[in-house]
């Protein structure tokens, strides 16, 4: 069974992930920014979901975790919950 691990930030509107996204690009730490806006609980953890399957999380993100490219930030990604910012940091089949 495939496994992918990855961290986000999830925030309200699409603007504010895509500045955060311009920021993370021009340097800024990827965990220190989901400290900072996450409104995820995982934004404690630098964002981190640890490990889970294929099926586990929504399909959007679902998708960006098992089909994107891994160490690159993805997003903004839209769920009912907001707007992700997806880094894949590991993806095993």
């Amino acid at each position: 069974m495939p496994t992918a691990r990855a961290r986000h930030i999830l925030v309200p509107s699409e603007e504010q992930a895509n500045d955060i996204k311009r920021q993370i690009a021009e340097g800024a730490d990827f965990a220190d920014m989901a400290r900072q806006h996450s409104a995820c609980p995982s934004g404690r953890n630098g964002g981190d979901l640890g490990d889970f399957s294929p099926g586990q999380m929504v399909k959007e993100f679902n998708d960006v975790c098992f089909n994107d490219e891994v160490g690159v930030v993805h997003g903004p990604v839209r769920t009912q919950f907001g707007y992700h910012l997806i880094e894949v940091t590991e993806r095993k089949d």
